[in-house]
C-alpha cells in the first residue's frame, strides 16, 4: 500500500504492553468510573532500555545477543526480515563503551529497530521486496534512518514488504511470504507487514514502515501492535525507494501522561465515523469498536456519530490515483542495454512481479490520452470532497474513530487472486491518506480465529499537525484498557 502516492506514510510500530481487554459490549458506559488503583504507570521500552544501560542492569550487548536469538528462533517461521544486520553486535558494543566512557547516550541507545526495505540504509539491501532492486545497495541512509543512528538506534535489518509498497497482505513480496505470528497461516497484513510481524514477535522493539494507503496501520491491526502514520509532509521521505516516515521524535509523547485521574480524557470530542460500521465490516470487529468506544466514553469522552458523505468514493479514488502515479513512477527503473525495446521486455517483463505490472497497466490505462479527465481528474477531485468532509467532521470534533480494517487477518492465499476483495480491505484507511492526515491504531480486542484469538485494531484520526493528541489519547486508551495480553501465541514458550 505504499506506491507514488503521496499522501502521509510511514511509521512506527510499537508493542503493546500486557493490558487488558473485556469480550462483551459496555452499554451505559458513560456512568462508569476508571479504576486508577488498577492503572500501571506509563512504561516505554525505550526509556526502559535507556535506564537499565544507564543503571548498569544490562548491556547494549546482551539486549542485542537477546533480539537475535529471538529472531533466529522465530524467523524460519515468520520470515519477517529479507536481511538481517551484521553490524548490530558492533553497534551495541559501541553503545557499551560510550557508556564506560562516561558519555551521553541518545534516547534511542541500544533500541532495536527494523526498517522496511523500501527505505534505504547505507551498505544494506535496499530492494523494495522487488527483484529489478534485487542487489541494490544505497551508498547513503535515508533520512528517518541516519536520524535513528544519530539517536542511538541500532539498525536490526530489512523487514518484507509487498513489492514497491503495493499489496495488502506481503504476499507480493517477490522474495517470500511473512507469516502472522498470531496464526502461521495467516497474512500480516500489508504492505509493512514483516515490520508488523517483526514488533509482535519482539524481533525488534521498534520498526519503520511506510503508508500510503493504510500499508502501517491495517497490518497494525492484524498483528496486534501500535501503528502511527504521522501527517503528510511531517517527515522527510527523502532516500525512500517509494515513500517512509520516521516516528522516534513522537515517542516522548506516549510519556507525557504521569498519573491519570477517574477521566482522564474528560471532555475530549470523539467522533464515531458511521460509514465504517455499516455493511461489510465482520461483526467481530465492529463489537469491539463499540467495546472501545464505550471504554472512552468512560474515560470521559464525549461520543456522537459522525457521517463523511464521500467516505465509500474513496477507495476507486485511491487505486486511480495510485496505479496511476504508480506508472508514472515506475517508468525510471530499467537496466542499461543496447536496443531500448529489449530493454523493456527483460528489465521490467522480468524485474517486476505481477501485482506491480497490474497496477502499471490500471494506471498508464487511466492517464491515457481519453481516460485522464474520466479517472485521474476526477479521482482528484473526488479527494478534494473528502478532504472537506474530513475537515467539517473534525472541526466539530478533536479525534474520529473507525476500525481499522472491515475484518481481522485472513489466511494466506485466500484473496490472493481476487485482487478486488483485497483492495476492499483498505476501505477504512485509504480516505486518512488522501485528506492528508495523522492516524494511530491500536489493538482493542480479540475476536475468534487462531490458536488464541485474532487481534482487531482501533483507528484514531486527528487534525493535520495534531499528532500529538492521538497520542495522548491512544496512551491512556491501552494503558486503561483491562482483560487480554496482547502476546501472540508464538511467544509462549520463547523469553
Amino acid at each position: 500500500m505504499l506506491s507514488t502516492l503521496q499522501p502521509p506514510r510511514s511509521l512506527s510500530l510499537l508493542p503493546l504492553r500486557r493490558f487488558q481487554i473485556s469480550k462483551t459490549i459496555v452499554s451505559a458506559a458513560s456512568s462508569k468510573t476508571i479504576d486508577t488503583s488498577v492503572i500501571s504507570p506509563p512504561q516505554s521500552q525505550i526509556l526502559t532500555t535507556r535506564r537499565s544501560l544507564l543503571s548498569g542492569e544490562t548491556t547494549a550487548v546482551e539486549i542485542a545477543k537477546s533480539y537475535l536469538s529471538r529472531i533466529r528462533l522465530t524467523e524460519p517461521q515468520l520470515k519477517c526480515f529479507l536481511h538481517v544486520s551484521e553490524n548490530v553486535l558492533k553497534d551495541a558494543q559501541e553503545i557499551d563503551q560510550r557508556i564506560a566512557k562516561g558519555e551521553e547516550l541518545g534516547p534511542l541507545a541500544g533500541v532495536l529497530i527494523g526498517v522496511k526495505d523500501n527505505i534505504c540504509t547505507q551498505g544494506m539491501p535496499s530492494t523494495a521486496a522487488s527483484r529489478i532492486l534485487e542487489h541494490y545497495r544505497p551508498p547513503f541512509d535515508a533520512t528517518a534512518v541516519k536520524k535513528i543512528k544519530e539517536l542511538g538506534g541500532i539498525v536490526v535489518g530489512k523487514t518484507n514488504m509487498d513489492e514497491f509498497g503495493m499489496g495488502s497482505t506481503t504476499e507480493a513480496s517477490a522474495f517470500q511470504v511473512t507469516a502472522n505470528p498470531w496464526d502461521l497461516s495467516r497474512v500480516p497484513g500489508g504492505s509493512s507487514g514483516g515490520s508488523a510481524a517483526a514488533v509482535a514477535a519482539r524481533q525488534c522493539m521498534v520498526s519503520l514502515g511506510s503508508d500510503t494507503g493504510g500499508s502501517v496501520r491495517q497490518p497494525a491491526s492484524f498483528c496486534g501492535v501500535v501503528g502511527l502514520k504521522p501527517t503528510y509532509g511531517r517527515v522527510s521521505r527523502f532516500d525512500s525507494t517509494s515513500s517512509k516516515q520516521d516516528v522516534p521524535e513522537f515517542q516522548s509523547q506516549f510519556l507525557s501522561v504521569d498519573q491519570f485521574g477517574s477521566k482522564p480524557l474528560n471532555g475530549v470530542k470523539v467522533g464515531i465515523i458511521r460509514e465504517t460500521l455499516e455493511d461489510g465490516v465482520d461483526s467481530g470487529v465492529r463489537s469491539a469498536t463499540q467495546e472501545a468506544a464505550s471504554h472512552l466514553e468512560a474515560l470521559g469522552c464525549v461520543l456522537t456519530e459522525v457521517s463523511l458523505p464521500s467516505f465509500s468514493l474513496g477507495l476507486p479514488a485511491y487505486y486511480v490515483i495510485a496505479s496511476s502515479e504508480s506508472s508514472s513512477n515506475l517508468s525510471r527503473y530499467d537496466v542499461m542495454a543496447e536496443e531500448l525495446n529489449k530493454l523493456y521486455e527483460c528489465s521490467r517483463g522480468e524485474g517486476f512481479g505481477g501485482e506491480v505490472k497490474m497496477r502499471i497497466l490500471m494506471g498508464t490505462y487511466a492517464l491515457s490520452a481519453g481516460y485522464y479527465d474520466a479517472y485521474y481528474k476526477r479521482a482528484q477531485q473526488v479527494r478534494t470532497l473528502i478532504r472537506k468532509d474530513f475537515k467539517a467532521a473534525l472541526e466539530q470534533n478533536d479525534i474520529l474513530i473507525s476500525p481499522a480494517a472491515p475484518s481481522a487477518a485472513y489466511k494466506i492465499g485466500e484473496k490472493k487472486d481476487d485482487p478486488l476483495a483485497m483492495y476492499a480491505g483498505d476501505i477504512m484507511t485509504v480516505n486518512v491518506n488522501l485528506a492528508g492526515l495523522p492516524a494511530m491504531v491500536l489493538p482493542c480486542g480479540l475476536v475468534e480465529g487462531g490458536p488464541s484469538g485474532l487481534p482487531v485494531g482501533l483507528q484514531m484520526i486527528g487534525a493535520a499537525f495534531d499528532e500529538e493528541k492521538l497520542l495522548k489519547v491512544g496512551h491512556i486508551f491501552e494503558q486503561t484498557l483491562k482483560g487480554s495480553s496482547f502476546v501472540p501465541p508464538l511467544l509462549a514458550n520463547i523469553a
